[in-house]
Parts: C-alpha cells; structure tokens; sequence
C-alpha cells in the first residue's frame, strides 16, 4: 500500500513493495501523488517496473553532455555531430528532463524547423542524434523505463537522390577555371568515384602505383575499400610525386578548401547547380556505362546497400539507345 503525507506544500507518495524496497516522489497536489502510486504499484504487480529516477532528474543537455563525451567523441563524424549537439543545447527542450520530453514536443521542434526551411536531411540527421541518445541512455545508462520521443514521430521524408551529372563543354569550362591542383582532384574523382573525405586524407602509403590501387583502411561505412586506378588516376599520382610531401599526404588541399575552391571555379566558369559530391554521381554513373556489372561498381564506390548506389547513379537514357539494339 502507498502512503501519502504532505511536507512544505507539496504531496510525497511512498510506495513500498518487497523486492523494490521504498520508492517515493513529490508532486504539487495529492492526487498526482495517488496517480503515481497506483501506476507504480501496478506496474509492480505486473513486473514491469523500472525506476525512472534518474530520467526524471536528468535533463536533455546533461545526457547530450554525456552522449558526446562517452559516445559521439569516438565516431567518425564527430565534427558534424558535435555541431548538432551544440544545436540541441541552446533549444528550450534541453533544459527538460529526459522523461518529460515526449512525441508531441519532437514533432513540434521537427514541424518549426522545417517550416524555417531546414532540409528534410538535416532534420533526420539532428534528430538521428536525439534518438540514438534515447537509445543508449534506456540500454547502457540504467534508465530502462524511458521512452525515445522519436520513435513515435513521423520522420522527414528523405530527399530523393540527386541526378546532376555533368553537361558538355562543363568539365573543360570547369578544368580551365581551377587551379592546377584542384585541376588534378576533380579528374581524379571523376576516375576513382572517391569521396572528398577520401581523397583529402589519402596518403603514399595508400598508394601501390605498380598494383594501381588505393587501400582506404576505413571508410564512411567504416570498411576497407581497394579502389583500382585507371590509367588517368595513376598518371596524376605520378604528376604528384614531384611535389611530395613530408607528412605524406598526396594533397596539399584540405577537406574544406575541396569544397571552397570546387564552388570558386564553378563560379568562374558560370556552372550553376553543381557540387562536388556531385563527381561521384557521375564517376558512378560512367562506371555502369563502361559495362561494370552492380556488384563491381559496388566494390569500386563503396556503397553499402544497392538501395544506395541506386541513389547515387543515373545513367543518361540517350547513350543507352546503342545498346538496346545489340
């Protein structure tokens, strides 16, 4: 049986179950107090209670300080996440405890960010962050009663694959607008289908030039990819070793410079729509042109699931036409 007493205003319900020894909260009136306990006490019962203790006096931007200590810090994508936690610190929900938080208050963020005009990606992205800190926190933190918000909402739909390829006449304007370096990343992304994380971060050690290959030890999937060099790829590594340099790195761009000089020459030659993750697009897609079969496309990008490498190729229906006649 519960017992109730008042104590400087408020109402504190005890309950007290063998096997659960003495639980007990306060609450502003008596009757949230009776609610609770009649919860509790059935829960019990049924054997299904777990305490909430902590949840109820953790709040969101305590466990996001945890999260990021204990479980973002060793993640790949530490960086970008890092930047999504900060976004989550500074919004009101952070200040609510972990067991108050519930659907309606995640739809609401998920509804006002999209209004504001957040990309579908970034939404799922940020809240992939909230879920998964939900998740750790009912598995590994001891609050085994608490419920993830996010699993009760609808998500984002995901944008659709992106289907820019390159026009005629763009990669020479594109070419002939970039500095001799970024000249060389972009004709090597477009031979290897590298991704701008794995061509900034390659090193001469990756490199066998006598097998033509490049060994990525860990990838955005976190696997190993061999990607095979053709014989463009391997003519600019070649060109690269007459500037070699002492920390063996092949290239003196950065991730972000990648990115900032690809837009820059973009510019100059007045491209409009174009990224640079959008080479991948198209070195996946000219792959299935020269007639490699899903799984060897697979193994030369590094797509995880078919799905994804779907996303990622679009082959032009115009140099498909030969084909149908052979």
């Amino acid at each position: 049986m519960a017992t109730f007493r008042k104590r400087s205003g408020s109402w504190q319900a005890l309950v007290k179950k063998k096997g659960f020894g003495q639980i007990g909260r306060t609450f502003d009136t008596k009757g949230e107090a009776e609610a609770w306990a009649k919860i509790t006490e059935a829960e019990m019962v049924r054997g299904v209670y777990f305490s909430r203790k902590e949840s109820e006096s953790t709040t969101l931007s305590e466990a996001l300080d945890r999260y990021e200590r204990e479980i973002s810090s060793v993640k790949k994508g530490h960086p970008q996440e890092k930047k999504r936690i900060r976004s989550w610190k500074v919004h009101p929900l952070a200040k609510r405890f972990l067991a108050t938080i519930q659907g309606k208050d995640i739809a609401a963020w998920r509804d006002a960010r999209i209004k504001s005009g957040t990309s579908a990606n970034t939404v799922r992205l940020d809240l992939a962050v909230i879920s998964h800190l939900f998740e750790i926190a009912r598995k590994e933190w001891g609050m085994e009663g608490l419920t993830n918000p996010v699993k009760s909402i609808r998500m984002p739909s995901p944008p659709s694959g992106r289907d820019r390829r390159l026009q005629p006449g763009e990669l020479e304007k594109l070419l002939e607008s970039s500095s001799e370096e970024m000249n060389q990343v972009i004709r090597f992304a477009l031979e290897t289908a590298m991704r701008r994380g794995e061509i900034a971060g390659m090193t001469w050690d990756m490199v066998d030039l006598k097998k033509r290959i490049v060994t990525l030890p860990e990838t955005k999937n976190g696997q190993k990819r061999i990607v095979p060099l053709s014989s463009v790829a391997l003519t600019i590594l070649k060109e690269r070793l007459n500037t070699r340099r002492i920390d063996g790195k092949v290239w003196d761009i950065g991730l972000d410079a990648i990115s900032q000089d690809f837009a820059r020459a973009c510019r100059m030659a007045g491209i409009s729509g174009l990224h640079f993750h959008d080479l991948r697009h198209e070195a996946t897609s000219r792959l299935f042109e020269k007639g490699f079969d899903t799984m060897e496309v697979r193994t030369i990008t590094g797509h995880k699931t078919l799905q994804m490498l779907a996303r990622y190729t679009h082959l032009r229906a115009e140099d498909l036409v030969q084909r149908m006649d052979e």
